[in-house]
């Protein structure tokens, strides 16, 4: 019994760090994007990712037991591919929104994937979207609203809020996607995932002539994307094994906040009345949608 709760606890520790380390992300890549262009830094992301996933499985000992071989069927080629596409967009579209707005805004715009990510599903793959959702949905396009719009009386829309919602809508798309791979290996996902989106990344950038940087910026991007990207998902993996997806998700969520308050204390965003009540219709939103993965999940366990 107390071993079965020790490793509860440290499954918990996993899942907080997996939100710590997806939600600093954010906040360091606009710093980043002082000195690399965000086709190359969406690339180098992607590439640090799935780099260091395949170390983790080369030299991981249950790792290497498990072979990339056979492991897909061919009618999971149109999801791989379509994966890897989004998955080149969504972090281009996000870089791109982090030129022109807050960090701790885009952080907070985050939460969209979970409303495009439910809305794909019910629509495109049947599943049922309860009450507590569809309040979470409309808690969270509220709070959107409001961090779009720059001037109400005017209707003066934040072209690079835009963006946000643009990455977040593809990593939307891009999740259900993913899940239709959720049969196998979950870091084969995320080694296909950051070697093939990096690869398109870099490809975009060389074509627009944007891939010029200073070595220590590229081997600093790299680090980040395995961190924020990389290691987000092997924890979050590792702590689903004990807890669940709808448990680990409850953790997962702080990553938008944990973003936007980092953001606060390293670059200095500003506060305004506007983000403080986006803000806290964001926290309701997100706890009825978890409220809601939880509801689901017991529903389907009974």
């Amino acid at each position: 019994m107390l071993r079965n709760k020790s490793v509860r606890y440290i499954a918990i520790v996993y899942a907080i760090l997996a939100a710590l380390f997806y939600g600093f992300g954010t906040p360091l890549s606009k710093l980043l994007l002082l000195h690399i262009s965000p086709y190359l830094l969406s690339s180098l992301l992607y590439f640090g990712a799935g780099i260091g996933m395949l170390f983790v499985v080369l030299f991981t000992k249950s790792q290497r037991k498990s072979r990339f071989v056979n492991e897909f069927k061919k009618r999971d080629l149109k999801f791989i591919i379509l994966m890897i596409a989004l998955d080149i967009i969504a972090p281009i579209l996000l870089m791109i929104g982090l030129t022109t707005t807050n960090a701790s805004t885009a952080s907070l715009l985050n939460n969209f994937e979970i409303v495009f990510t439910g809305i794909i599903a019910m629509i495109f793959f049947k599943e049922i979207v309860g009450r507590k959702m569809w309040v979470a949905i409309s808690l969270i396009v509220l709070a959107g609203a409001l961090l779009t719009f720059e001037d109400f009386t005017g209707f003066h829309i934040s072209i690079g809020a835009l963006f946000v919602l643009g990455a977040s809508l593809s990593w939307g798309l891009e999740n259900n996607c993913t899940r239709m791979l959720s049969k196998g290996n979950p870091l084969h996902v995320v080694v296909i995932k950051g070697l093939g989106s990096g690869l398109g990344s870099l490809i975009i950038a060389l074509v627009v002539n944007q891939a010029s940087v200073v070595w220590y910026f590229v081997i600093l991007a790299l680090l980040l994307g395995f961190v924020s990207y990389g290691m987000s998902l092997y924890y979050y993996i590792s702590a689903q094994r004990q807890l669940g997806a709808a448990r680990t998700s409850a953790f997962y969520a702080i990553a938008p906040f944990v973003g936007s308050i980092f953001s606060f204390i390293v670059l200095k965003d500003s506060l305004s009345i506007v983000f403080g009540i986006a803000f806290i219709l964001m926290i309701f939103g997100t706890y009825l949608a978890i409220k809601e993965n939880n509801s689901h999940q017991n529903n389907s366990t009974n």
